[in-house]
């Protein structure tokens, strides 16, 4: 397992769909166990194979952040929203490519998600509060949108410009 780099926004492959996985190989197997690895390192409970600069439809979670919680580590490849609730809800999200932003999403509370294993099966799950805002995030990734898409083109301004100057220093830093 080795730990990855995040891609900062913006960047170009962060608005870019990713592709479809079409078959479950050891490189993929390896690309999880890598993104698991630096997402429980970030500290985080998502990542989307594009923040790591693969364009791949892959992404992994663990929801299970408190103290004395047993780790869920899912690994969702292919993942698609074959159903969500009418009822909403918001949350402050944050982003690992978008470090120490948060801002009020609002998505639906409940999703049901069809996704490709590692096994090689298909899977379904129905996923509620912030495992349900988690899915729905990574699999934005997917399709190249990230939170901030949701938000005011001001505050989404703001926060861009701050990332830049972000990188920028972290260039200088090298």
């Amino acid at each position: 397992m080795a730990l990855r780099s995040i891609l900062i926004h913006p960047d170009p492959r962060l608005k870019k769909p990713a592709d479809p996985v079409t078959e479950v190989t050891d490189d993929i197997r390896r690309l999880a166990d890598d993104m698991l690895e630096t997402m429980y390192d970030a500290p985080g409970i998502g990542l989307a194979a594009p923040q790591i600069a693969v364009m791949s439809r892959v992404l992994v979670m663990d929801c299970m952040k408190d103290e004395g919680d047993t780790p869920r580590p899912m690994v969702l490849l292919n993942p698609t929203v074959t159903w969500s609730s009418e009822e909403t809800g918001v949350y402050e999200e944050g982003c690992l490519s978008i470090p120490e932003q948060y801002a009020e999403v609002t998505r639906p509370s409940e999703v049901e998600v069809a996704w490709l294993g590692l096994d090689g099966q298909m899977h379904s799950e129905k996923f509620d509060g912030l495992w349900s805002t988690c899915v729905q995030h990574e699999i934005d990734h997917l399709n190249g949108k990230l939170f901030i898409d949701y938000l005011k083109p001001l505050k989404r301004q703001m926060i861009t410009r701050k990332m830049q100057k972000l990188k920028r220093e972290r260039a200088r830093a090298g």
